[in-house]
């Protein structure tokens, strides 16, 4: 049988200090996702998103970030259990965890639906099929057999044949406003490097440490 207490791996790629992050932490972020871009990591994009129903439970699944703006945006159908629950209760918290580079972002925050511009702007730049895909599925309901998904992509692709599908109204994106992060560095002897920012009520950003 394995021992999974036996798995563990040393953290010695590099450091962080609250000396070398930048004062935005939204600027931070870009700095490190552009480093993973460079590093060419798989799906770099891809973060956890968990959220909280109004059963008080927790659930979280993994999604792709495609804006960072004032916010970390992301796009899903609005009617699927992440999506009832983010309307529920109106809060997220989002991670990125980068392997390779020894390092993770934790984000926490209020979320709403972005603005319908932005969801037109990225619905219309996906490829045919993934729009389509948008319409045929509905995302989270009880699917007693995937051929009855199969027959309504494959009407789908016909009604569709010549023209441009539209945007549901039941799918689009979500800002994530972050109102804490923390940007943890792997170390030696798991001394990890835990950097946070915390949003204040002057609209400002303290910058902390926590112990690994």
């Amino acid at each position: 049988m394995l021992n999974l207490a036996d798995l563990r791996q040393e953290y010695t790629r590099q450091t962080l200090s609250e000396a070398e992050v930048l004062p935005d932490p939204l600027a931070q972020f870009n700095r490190w996702f552009e480093e993973a871009l460079a590093a060419q990591l798989p799906e770099p994009s891809a973060m956890n998103l968990a959220t909280v129903g109004a059963d008080g439970r927790p659930s979280s699944r993994i999604v792709l970030l495609k804006v960072v703006d004032r916010g970390f945006v992301f796009f899903t159908n609005y009617l699927s259990r992440k999506g009832l629950e983010m309307e529920q209760r109106p809060w997220a918290a989002l991670n990125f965890y980068w392997a390779e580079l020894e390092r993770q972002v934790r984000i926490e925050g209020p979320v709403a639906p972005c603005e319908p511009e932005l969801s037109e702007q990225y619905f219309n730049s996906r490829p045919k099929l993934s729009r389509i895909g948008a319409i045929a599925s509905a995302q989270s309901q009880p699917l007693p057999h995937r051929d009855e998904l199969e027959a309504r992509m494959a009407q789908l692709e016909a009604d569709y044949a010549t023209t441009e599908p539209p945007r549901p109204a039941h799918w689009g994106g979500y800002r994530v406003m972050p109102r804490y992060l923390e940007f943890w560095q792997g170390r030696r002897s798991r001394l990890h490097d835990r950097v946070t920012y915390t949003w204040q009520p002057d609209n400002t950003w303290a910058l902390g440490r926590l112990a690994p």
